[in-house]
């Protein structure tokens, strides 16, 4: 039983490195490499590849492929796409002198990203399809087993940002470092080569995995098939209210995966905060953010219970509302770093109590023939079509306050940017307050 576990364990971990080198510091390199101003087109893209590819790789997984071949089949391909940016970066630079620097193909360059992500989301999909089967296979409780396991994606994430973060290459030498070094992981293309080894990895450990036998299933219509069932949901005004609030909200979530690291980078242009541990390791700062990710994930259970989902979500919605507020107000030197600190440490408020509990509200409120379907929509709500809109005009408001310096640095009026985001999540939450119904039923909630 502790072997199975073990392995489990592995492969969250791998599966979450694969992401974490790449996705909260990839603005950095883009910035730098001529692609500044389609940064949130890499992250739009990501939401929109979740609204479909997910779909149609579960029903592969479902009826042809087991799940843990298809996870790796899925990881080979993103690692090659990966490894494609990097040659394509390393290329670039080559041909580069001091004075005419040459950048990537754009248009090549997004094309191998996008293909890269529409095989890598799916992946999030059928780790756990894999894991949940692997545990059940061997008569483990899912509910009291699985968690302790995916404990371990986040922890690969953070360790994957940490390696980027110190790591780097110059004249052929290989080294860590926590000062300033425009040659680590965190500003070139080699991030993309980290992951793309770490998902060829993945790809060859997961044909090591037990077998997930594909049971055959009664025939069901294309629409529950694709998840379209559950959009009966908003015939139901709670219901509707939640999924509505859901996009909303989640048009937050990917806006410091996003800007984050390049706004901290950003400090290394102005001479007097060049030096600061903030401006020169955005992207171990920003890590503090999965950390506090993977603790608040055990506090739910306990606000749940005490204070129904409405206030649970509110707290989110708060928390967001703080995150983009200390980010605005804070600086990477003494005081203001701390508020950088607080800024990532409320993550964990903001990210799970909405995206966590919102999914075990979803559960709760739905009968049991929709909640897949159920689970899906709030995926498509919150990462899909609210993280792809989200990023959009968050792109329109950066790009209105701020620029790209030929240093590949992003300046402007950051503060200003920041607060606006604070003030929008400030107003959902406040529409969210009146609009939203819900009566707290401790009883109701301890056996759910």
């Amino acid at each position: 039983m502790k072997g199975i576990k073990f392995r489990l364990i592995v492969m969250n971990f791998l599966q979450f490195a694969v992401w974490g080198a790449y996705l909260t510091c990839m603005g950095n390199y883009l910035g730098k490499a001529g692609m500044g101003d389609e940064i949130e087109w890499f992250y739009i893209i990501q939401g929109l590849v979740s609204i479909f590819m997910p779909t149609l790789l579960g029903i592969v997984g479902d009826k042809w492929i087991q799940p843990q071949r298809l996870l790796g089949f899925c990881h080979l391909i993103t690692a090659a796409c990966m490894i494609c940016l990097f040659y394509l970066g390393l290329q670039a630079a080559n041909a580069s002198t001091p004075t005419v620097p040459v950048y990537p193909n754009k248009v090549l360059f997004i094309t191998i990203y996008t293909i890269g992500a529409a095989f890598y989301m799916p992946t999030l999909a059928l780790s756990n399809t894999a894991a949940f089967t692997i545990l059940k296979d061997n008569g483990m409780d899912t509910v009291k087993a699985f968690p302790p396991i995916r404990v371990f994606g986040t922890i690969g994430f953070i360790i994957s940002m940490w390696f980027v973060n110190c790591a780097f290459l110059k004249d052929g030498q290989f080294g860590f470092t926590f000062g300033e070094n425009s040659e680590k992981f965190q500003y070139t293309y080699y991030q993309f080569l980290v992951s793309g080894i770490l998902g060829i990895f993945l790809f060859l450990y997961s044909f090591t995995l037990p077998q997930c036998k594909i049971i055959k299933k009664e025939a069901t219509s294309l629409a529950d098939s694709l998840g379209l069932s559950a959009f009966k949901l908003f015939k139901v005004k709670k219901m509707a209210l939640f999924f509505i609030f859901a996009m909303l909200l989640g048009m937050a979530l990917q806006v410091t995966n996003t800007y984050a690291t390049p706004f901290l980078t950003h400090f290394k242009s102005i001479e007097s905060l060049s030096g600061t541990f903030a401006a020169n390791n955005a992207t171990m700062l920003v890590s503090i953010s999965q950390v506090s990710e993977a603790l608040c994930i055990l506090l739910i259970p306990f606000f749940l219970r005490r204070y129904g989902i409405k206030v649970v979500m509110l707290m989110a919605m708060v928390a967001w509302v703080l995150r983009f507020g200390f980010f605005g107000v804070g600086s990477p030197d003494m005081p203001g770093v701390l508020l950088f600190i607080l800024s990532c440490i409320v993550y964990g408020v903001a990210f799970d109590f909405f995206n966590v509990s919102g999914a075990m509200f979803v559960d709760k409120e739905c009968d049991s023939n929709v909640k897949a379907s159920a689970q899906g929509l709030f995926m498509l709500m919150t990462n899909g079509l609210g993280g792809s809109i989200g990023i959009f005009i968050a792109g329109k408001i950066v790009k209105n306050y701020c620029n790209w310096t030929a240093d590949g640095f992003l300046v402007g009026d950051w503060k200003t940017t920041w607060l606006i985001f604070a003030v929008y999540a400030l107003v959902v939450a406040i529409l969210f307050a009146i609009l939203f119904k819900y009566k707290h039923q401790p009883e109701k909630e301890t056996k759910a």
